[in-house]
C-alpha cells in the first residue's frame, strides 16, 4: 500500500516483563517468538519507512533484530513496567527517532500479542488513513456480547446496564456494537505528539473478524491463537 509520500513508522512495544503470561512477547507462537511475528508480518507491508521495536529487555531487542526490525534504543524502566500506558511508549519512540534526525508522519502501532493480524489487515488500516485523511484509523471487531442486553448489580436486584437495551426482544435486532482489537492502530504524528493520544478526534474503523482479534493475555489465548491458525492452515 502506497502511503502517499508519508513516512510511516511502524512501532511494536514489547517489553520483557509480563503480568499475566511470563515473557509473553518472547512465546513461541508455530515456532516463531511473537515479537519475531510481528516484525515478519511487518515487513510484508509496504510503504513503512522503518520497523522499530521499543523493549527494554536484550533478549528481545536481539531476536527483534534478527527477525529485520530496528532497535535503536532501549527503553527506559520507568516506561516498562505493568502500569505503563502505550502512548508515553510511543511518544518516547517518536522523539527518540527525531531526535537522531528521523521524521515521522504517522505511526503504525503494532502489538505483539495479536498473532493472528496479517499484512492485509494492515495494510487496509494504512489505506482507510491516507484515503480519509483521518486522525487516526483502527481495527475494530464486533463485540462477543452485545451491550445493550448486559445487566448491573443494584445489592442482589439486576439492572439493565443500558435502559434502551430493554426495547430489543431479538439478538438480531440489537444495534452493532464494536470493540477495539488493538492489533492496528495508524495515528498522525501530531495527535500523538501534540494531542497526547493515540486516537484523535476523527477516528475511523476497519472491521475485523474476531478470529483475528484474539489478543493474548494468558496461556488460554495462546493456545486458542494456534488452534485458529491451524485449522485456517487445514482448511
Amino acid at each position: 500500500m502506497a502511503a502517499a509520500g508519508l513516512r510511516l513508522c511502524a512501532l511494536i512495544p514489547a517489553r520483557g516483563g509480563s503480568k499475566g503470561l511470563a515473557r509473553k512477547n518472547l512465546r513461541p507462537f508455530r515456532g516463531t517468538p511473537l515479537v519475531a511475528h510481528a516484525v515478519e508480518t511487518a515487513r510484508q507491508v509496504a510503504g513503512l519507512d522503518r520497523i522499530v521495536v521499543s523493549t527494554d529487555d536484550d533478549e528481545i531487542a536481539d531476536i527483534a533484530r534478527r527477525a529485520g526490525a530496528d532497535v535503536p534504543f532501549l527503553r527506559p524502566p520507568e516506561l516498562a513496567t505493568d502500569e505503563t500506558p502505550t502512548l508515553p511508549v510511543v511518544q518516547h519512540a517518536v522523539r527518540w527517532l527525531e531526535a537522531h534526525g528521523v521524521g515521522v508522519d504517522a505511526v503504525v502501532l503494532l502489538q505483539a500479542t495479536s498473532p493472528l493480524r496479517t499484512a492485509q489487515h494492515v495494510d487496509a488500516v494504512i489505506r482507510k488513513f491516507v484515503e480519509t485523511g483521518a486522525d487516526s484509523v483502527t481495527t475494530v471487531c464486533a463485540v462477543e456480547d452485545n451491550p445493550y442486553w448486559m445487566q448491573r448489580l443494584d445489592g442482589d436486584r439486576l439492572r439493565p446496564l443500558m435502559a434502551e437495551g430493554q426495547r430489543y426482544g431479538r439478538r438480531q435486532d440489537l444495534p452493532a456494537v464494536y470493540r477495539l482489537t488493538g492489533a492496528v492502530y495508524v495515528t498522525r504524528r501530531d495527535v500523538i505528539m501534540e494531542q497526547g493520544r493515540l486516537l484523535g478526534d476523527d477516528t475511523r474503523a476497519t472491521i475485523v473478524g474476531r478470529r483475528a482479534s484474539v489478543d493474548i493475555d494468558d496461556e488460554l489465548d495462546l493456545r486458542l491463537c494456534e488452534l485458529i491458525a491451524a485449522e485456517e492452515v487445514s482448511a
